[in-house]
């Protein structure tokens, strides 16, 4: 497409990667490409990249079996480990798991498809660390830049010898720039932006954004306790517009990509069927592009002869599956998940009610989400029907919607666009 400024490469294990690159379809002229999955990949190739997905999300599903799972899952866990920030220290010393993917990248991982991008010569853009490592391997005549995807990243998303490394990287903030430059990267190779969110759920200048957190601020604090306490912040914010709740309160449940923690989903609408059957309520399941999840849901919808007032969100195609979750976000009140990827859309004034983390990155991401003040853990899911009342009575939940609105970054998309359009 004429409009086409970059070459854009997640990788199909998840959704995290390839929610991250969806919004910058815009500059990759609408198309995607995905290193374990693309036209013309080498049988060994999406061999070797099915059989590293089935094993992570078989230890995933794994883990919820008493002690032998949660041991199974920590050993995996352990070679992917971000350590501490603190102290300020040299932290360039490759791990194991980088030379793990290193040495299938030297036996020719990605090079089909970095041979296959080389004639155009556009900056090599991707949401995985493996990509970008086997651009740079195997010779790509453009530029190589590498998105990070959560709010910290352990030694493997940095190149094995980064001080020669001409990869450049998008970070989410200060703080992750700080932590690559432990790992050795130049810092004129490290761009903060931050993360980059769907723009339909933004606007140009934050119109979108700002007229649902207003719809979602007063379905959040039926009491007024917030609005009464902070009126000179949102009227700054709001300009004194008014704006009554328009839908009844809604819960929307993200699974994670390997489908773990669906239960807590179902235990939601268990707790909360009086409310939701009459119509106080509105919950969301999001299955994504799993169709057993999918089926899950709807068998215990069925079950609990709920009619109305809980909806799956489910598409087998994952572009199409963001475009529409996305949407939902817009009438969201609560998004409860665990802390992905998603964490970032706190920023959107979406309130993150966080389940358990799954994985050092998702640990960090939950200690990022408490710090700016857009999550709050989730209490047992067995009694959301005694928590969740007085919490919205307090107001809790519409301060944790406007912290995370306030103190994290929005606009990550648009500023990744304005560095390619400038450069």
């Amino acid at each position: 497409m004429n409009n086409k400024k970059i070459n854009l490469i997640a990788v199909d294990m998840g959704y995290g990667h390839q929610r991250a690159a969806y919004p910058l379809l815009d500059l990759a002229g609408g198309e995607s490409l995905t290193l374990n999955n693309y036209e013309g990949i080498p049988d060994w190739e999406k061999d070797y990249w099915i059989n590293n997905l089935k094993s992570y999300e078989k230890i995933s599903r794994f883990k919820k079996v008493p002690f032998l799972g949660g041991l199974v899952f920590s050993v995996m866990d352990y070679f992917q480990k971000i350590l501490p920030l603190y102290p300020f220290r040299d932290l360039s010393r490759p791990t194991f798991q980088q030379k793990y993917f290193y040495s299938f990248i030297r036996k020719g991982l990605g090079k089909d498809l970095v041979d296959k991008l080389n004639p155009e010569k556009l900056p090599f853009v991707t949401t995985f660390f493996v990509a970008a490592q086997a651009a740079e391997y195997h010779n790509y005549q453009g530029e190589v830049y590498c998105i990070i995807c959560d709010t910290d990243a352990s030694r493997a998303w940095a190149p094995l010898n980064p001080k020669n490394s001409k990869i450049k990287y998008f970070v989410p903030s200060e703080k992750v720039k700080k932590r690559f430059l432990m790992y050795g990267l130049p810092e004129n190779n490290l761009i903060v932006t931050g993360f980059p969110l769907p723009k339909e759920n933004i606007g140009t200048q934050k119109e979108i954004l700002k007229s649902d957190l207003l719809s979602r601020i007063n379905n959040l604090d039926p009491q007024k306790e917030y609005q009464s306490e902070y009126r000179g912040i949102l009227d700054d914010e709001f300009l004194n517009i008014e704006k009554k709740p328009d839908r009844p309160l809604t819960i929307t449940f993200a699974v994670g990509g390997a489908g773990a923690q669906k239960e807590i989903g179902v235990t939601i609408i268990k707790k909360l069927s009086e409310q939701i059957k009459s119509k106080k309520l509105i919950v969301n399941l999001v299955a994504g592009s799993r169709s057993e999840v999918k089926d899950y849901f709807f068998e215990e919808i069925k079950n609990l002869e709920i009619v109305e007032g809980v909806n799956v969100v489910f598409n087998a195609n994952k572009t199409e599956y963001f475009k529409e979750f996305n949407q939902v976000l817009r009438v969201t009140d609560i998004l409860w998940t665990k802390p992905s990827e998603l964490s970032f859309y706190s920023g959107l004034g979406l309130p993150i009610m966080i389940s358990s983390p799954v994985g050092s990155q998702e640990d960090f991401n939950r200690d990022w989400l408490i710090s700016v003040g857009g999550g709050i853990d989730s209490p047992s899911p067995e009694f959301v029907d005694q928590w969740l009342p007085p919490m919205l009575a307090s107001g809790r939940l519409a301060r944790a919607a406007m912290d995370g609105y306030l103190n994290a970054e929005q606009m990550g998309t648009y500023n990744i666009e304005k560095y390619f359009h400038k450069n």
